[in-house]
């Protein structure tokens, strides 16, 4: 009974940091960057492409997670901690498994629809939009999808504080220490590791570099994937390789796409371009899946 209280413990620290971290849901606009190919692909298809983290744009993020589990076993064990082979077999657990290890798929969000950061990283000159959707009905069809809504964190002191949590709970994993030559030990705490892998990637898939802070940005991810086969996985093309993305449907079954507002973003012909982009919104709103409120089209 002992055993099995320890085992109840471990899962639900683990369970009550990512439940924190994704406790706080959206309340306005959620604005998804892109370009005008990509806005015709959304508002025609009525899904968004969520695509593998570790292959997106920042997927420098899971490595940002990396290193700092990585500070943190330095400072333990530079204080004396009493196992430090426990926290060196974590912290290469972590940075093999964030890498090689199960699958998360994600989309990203802003609260702010009109920033000059985003249409240069998101968007060719001239050639992109912000879709403004109604932040309800993501959340929606997140919860319909078995998907979660996360804001990010760039607060580097916050950032430490859930990571020193995470490590926490690793050593109560770690109880009672296991027997054996230190190659046998290490074996049995990857096995012990791997009941912290999901949680510790949803955590990681919210944990983003201070420098990014102006973004602001909310954080749809997956269901934590570990039958790659058998999930429902396709391509696209990327900038030098195939990324793998997942379908996150924009509307519930029978429902319409919600969205608030567009922002078109710069361009040299911003008259000809509006009038192009209203036309396709508007006739996109005659169809079945069209919008059930009139949108607000904005420009710079």
């Amino acid at each position: 009974s002992t055993l099995w209280w320890l085992a109840f413990w471990r899962a639900a620290m683990i369970d009550a940091i990512t439940a924190s971290l994704y406790a706080q849901q959206p309340t306005e606009t959620l604005y998804h960057y892109t370009s005008l190919g990509g806005v015709l692909g959304i508002v025609g298809s009525g899904v968004l492409w969520a695509s593998d983290i570790r292959y997106m744009n920042d997927s420098a993020e899971l490595r940002h997670t990396a290193d700092l589990v990585k500070r943190d076993v330095e400072q333990r064990i530079a204080a004396g901690h009493p196992h430090p082979g426990l926290l060196n077999a974590f912290l290469d657990w972590v940075q093999h498994r964030i890498t090689n290890g199960h699958i998360l798929f994600g989309a990203s969000f802003r609260s702010h629809g009109n920033l000059l950061s985003q249409w240069r990283g998101y968007s060719s000159v001239g050639k992109g939009a912000s879709l403004g959707f109604n932040a309800e009905a993501i959340k929606s069809c997140a919860a319909a999808q078995h998907f979660k809504l996360g804001r990010c964190v760039y607060e580097a002191v916050e950032q430490q504080r859930l990571i020193a949590q995470i490590i926490d709970a690793v050593e109560v994993l770690a109880e009672p220490q296991p027997e054996g030559s230190a190659s046998d030990q290490r074996e049995q705490w990857f096995q012990r590791f791997q009941h912290l892998e999901t949680d510790l990637l949803r955590i990681a898939a919210i944990l983003k570099h201070p420098s990014f802070e102006e973004e602001q940005e909310w954080r749809l991810v997956s269901p934590v994937i570990s039958d790659y086969l058998g999930a429902k996985v396709y391509f696209r093309e990327g900038r030098s390789m195939l990324v793998p993305f997942m379908k996150f449907s924009l509307a519930e079954q029978g429902e319409s796409m919600l969205l608030d507002h567009v922002y078109l973003g710069p361009t040299p012909n911003i008259s000809l371009s509006m009038n192009s982009l209203l036309k396709r919104l508007t006739s996109f709103s005659k169809t079945s899946c069209g919008y059930t409120r009139p949108f607000l089209f904005l420009m710079l």
